[in-house]
Order: C-alpha cells, then structure tokens, then sequence
C-alpha cells in the first residue's frame, strides 16, 4: 500500500506540473483549452470552468491537455483562438513548456532537498585508489589488488569513485577494459562487470578505503565518558586498521575491557582508551557509527539552488549516456524502469522518509522533462521536430503524413513500454517464478 500511495503522489506531482506548463503557455497565447486531465481513460471526476473541462481520469500513468485546434483532422473554424492558426513560435512555447516545467521542478526539489542539509560521502569525490576486493568479484577474478588505482574504464579516464561507478553500471556483464596503475606499472585488463540487483547494474566488487565515522554520541555512555566526538574517524582498534563491520565486532567481543582507537579529528590523529559496558551479553559504547566518512552540508537557499543547478545538470549527463549506450548496445534494456518499478522506488523512498521520496521525485521529473524532449513522433519533442522539418521545407507536411509520423513514434512507444513494463514484471518475485525461459 506504501508503494502505491507514494506512486500515485509522484506521478501525479509529475504529471500535474507537466501538463500545467502546457496549459498556462496556452493559455498565455490565447490558445482555448478544451480539456485538462491528470491521468488517461474513463473519467473519474470533472468539473468545468468556462471553456475548459478539469478532470481526474482513470489510468494514472499520464495526462493530457486537448486544445481547440490541436490536429490536422479536427473540426476547424480558423479562429485564432485554435492551436493550428497560431504561429510555429507560438506552438513551440506550448510545446516545450511541459518538459520545460518538469526539469523546473525538478532543480526546485532538489533545492529544497538540499537546503535541509545533507551528508556526502567523501570518497565519491577521491581518485579511485582500491581499499578492498571482493572475493571472487569481477576485478578479484582479473587481478585487481588493494592499492590499485583505476585510471580508466571503458575508455573513459575516471578521476573519483564516482565516475568510475558511473561507467560501470551500465555494463554488466559486458567486457569492458579497465586500466589499473600501481608501483610496479600500468596495466590494461579485460573485465567483465557482475551484475547485480534487479536493475542488472554493472560491479566490479571493488572498494574504497572506508573508515567508521561516529554519528552519534550517548551522553554518559562509554565514547562520551572517553572524550570521543561526532565526526571522530576511527582508524584502528588496538593497531590495527579496521572497517566498521570489524569494529562493531571488535567492541561488541571486548565487554568490560579497555580498547585503544586511533581517531582522526580533523588533520590530528590520537589514541583514546574507551571500556565497553556490558548490555546484555555484549559490549557497548553508546554511539552510531557510519561505515563511512561523510562530509555534512547546510547549505543556505542560494547555495542550495547552486548545488541543485550542478545536481541536476550531472544527472542530464547520465540520462544521455544512458540513452547514447542503449544506442550502442552498451547499456541494458534491463536498467530500464517502467510504472511498476517507479512504484517499487517510491514505496522504499517513502518508508526511508520525505527527503528520500522528494530526492527520487526529482531525478524522476527531470527524466520525464529530458524524454519527453526526445524527437519521437507523440511525444513533446517528436511534435517540435515534426515542426522544425516544416520550418527547414518551408512547407507544411500533409495530415496523412503526420499521421503516418504518429503512428511511427506511437509503435515505438509501446515497444518500449513493453521492454520496461517486461523489466517491471521480472523484478517481482512471485511473477518471475512464473516465467520458465528466466
């Protein structure tokens, strides 16, 4: 129930704004506006205002907003107040302002996601050093050893953890070459990415160094009583350099007896001695430990907007080189997301909280503004083209041609949607049991 309350909240965020941005610029052009709905199919609910009918339909997967005018095949007065007898320049703005509303949104969110503050992990923006190998991973299987740097994946010159995930991902299961460096040299080597999750996302099994980083301190318990602070680094225990799996161990073994971390606050470094009491039959010292180092930003409204302009234009780049692999074959149908997916997201995002849901709400809606500009015949983008070809003819293309443009980008539409609503189905455990070919 989660999954769909949070869906249906998205979509209907999403597709509300998109079909505003079409309705107001409209409006602004003295375009009349027939019928303005929030989702497809039988209609649920409307009332009229005038000219327009305001409905909540059925299917909610979509909407749309009809105009006096808007086909070739209408029944047509020339008024001026119809769709096709205003200018191509005034048809564009209609046009781009639903995608145009969606990537608006979409900066918006993000800017309010951002002004609450948010915690960055530090090694996304480091080199891509190795700190650990999985066992029997990709990059174990090809020789990829601790204190190796990776300096190129795919081709690609990866210069922070980030990057090389993003050239990863894409490829799972597809050889690919990475070139690693390290004391005795620079060495190229054919890997091929596992897949993992059921949006089949290309891992090497490689990692970072990660340290533990104190989250939080109980007042009165052990850490406190120790002098350990929020934002304390923990290095070693005892000497040795742990992760934070290994120090919940080492701490949760050590009841009752005295333990020496290595803690970095800041640029120092010192040893601190710290008892952990015993609760239950395990040793405790009253903090939350992060597996790894963040870094905690409070950003102002203006630094926020900032930070969510850079957000959002690093996310467009991602979504063409998504679009470009799927061209190339070097991305897999299978990353694709359809409705069932979308809710799966959402229903997670909302159990983690309203920024999770807000932050996915975003990504989501600059995808829909982004798409939707693409020149596919039915979409947005697919009528500016249409449009634009006029322009560069100097001719317009008769109805039965436009119709044949439609019909082309309508079947590759449910194509795709077939490929998505497909990967939706599989990732569903009881319904991929169904299917004896996976």
């Amino acid at each position: 129930m989660t999954s769909l309350l949070a869906f249906v909240f998205v979509i209907g965020v999403l597709v509300f704004v998109h079909e505003l941005g079409h309705y107001m610029a409209a409006r602004r052009v003295g375009v009349r506006v027939l019928v303005f709905s929030i989702g497809f199919g039988p209609k649920l609910l409307k009332v009229r205002r005038g000219d327009t009918e305001y409905c909540v339909s059925a299917i909610p997967l979509g909407g749309y907003v009809r105009m006096a005018g808007e086909h070739a095949d209408d029944r047509r007065a020339g008024a001026p107040d119809e769709f096709l007898s205003r200018s191509k320049w005034e048809r564009f703005q209609i046009l781009i302002a639903g995608p145009a509303m969606n990537v608006i949104l979409a900066i918006v969110v993000m800017t309010f996601v951002l002004y609450q503050g948010v915690d960055v992990p530090v090694y996304e923006s480091q080199p891509p050093v190795v700190g650990e190998v999985l066992e029997g991973s990709a990059g174990d299987r090809v020789g990829i050893r601790p204190g190796d740097r990776i300096v190129s994946v795919a081709g690609r010159v990866v210069e922070t953890w980030e990057e090389m995930q993003q050239a990863v991902r894409p490829r799972a299961d597809m050889e690919i070459a990475v070139v690693v460096r390290n004391a005795g040299g620079v060495r190229e080597l054919q890997v091929t990415p596992d897949s993992q999750t059921s949006f089949e996302l290309g891992d090497l099994g490689v990692g970072p160094v990660m340290r533990p980083q104190i989250r939080r301190v109980t007042p009165g318990e052990p850490a406190d009583a120790a002098g350990i602070e929020v934002g304390d680094v923990i290095e070693a225990v005892a000497g040795d350099a742990v992760a934070s799996d290994e120090l919940i161990k080492r701490i949760n073994a050590h009841a009752e007896q005295p333990l020496t971390l290595t803690i970095r606050r800041g640029d120092a470094r010192r040893d601190v001695t710290v008892t952990p009491a015993l609760v239950g039959d395990i040793g405790l010292i009253g903090v939350q430990i992060s597996p790894y180092e963040v870094r905690s930003m409070d950003p102002g409204l203006v630094e926020a907007f900032g930070y969510s302009l850079q957000r959002n234009y690093e996310w467009s780049g991602l979504i063409f080189q998504t679009l470009g692999g799927l061209l190339t074959a070097e991305t897999s149908p299978r990353q694709l997301v359809g409705p069932v997916g979308i809710a799966q997201l959402s229903g997670g995002a909302a159990e983690i909280g309203l920024i999770a849901l807000f932050s996915l709400m975003s990504m989501i809606s600059l995808n829909l503004g982004i798409l939707n500009l693409l020149p596919i015949p039915v979409l947005d983008g697919g009528h500016i083209a249409i449009m634009a070809l006029e322009g560069v003819s100097r001719r317009n293309f008769s109805a039965r041609v436009k119709e044949r443009m439609l019909m082309f980008g309508f079947v590759a539409l449910m194509m795709l949607m077939v490929t998505v609503i497909y990967n939706d189905l599989t990732r569903v455990a009881w319904i991929e049991r169904l299917m004896p070919w996976r």
